[in-house]
């Protein structure tokens, strides 16, 4: 399946972010995201994201990562998120 993000991250500030919080996100931990958008999603993380490469529809180069996280009411339907969408990270416990 391929995944084009919203948006790109260049500035060293934003590519931090990204990486402080893939840092929270453990393989199986069970979390709820808050995003820019004020959306909250709870599921079970897949596995940990990583930061990626990515060009967007201009042809720049940036970075971002995708999360995957399984809902626990229907753990056949996935959300993926972009981990430079996401606000704060709400720990819950671990699956």
């Amino acid at each position: 399946m391929s995944h084009t993000p919203p948006r790109i991250h260049t500035a060293r500030a934003d590519l931090d972010r990204i990486e402080e919080r893939i840092r929270i996100l453990h393989d199986e931990a069970h979390v709820r995201v808050t995003l820019d958008s004020g959306a909250r999603i709870e599921g079970i993380v897949a596995v940990r994201p990583t930061v990626e490469t990515f060009r967007d529809a201009a042809g720049d180069e940036g970075h971002n990562a995708l999360l995957r996280l399984d809902d626990l009411a229907a753990p056949d339907v996935p959300h993926f998120i972009w981990v430079g969408d996401i606000e704060t990270i709400e720990r819950i416990d671990s699956a």
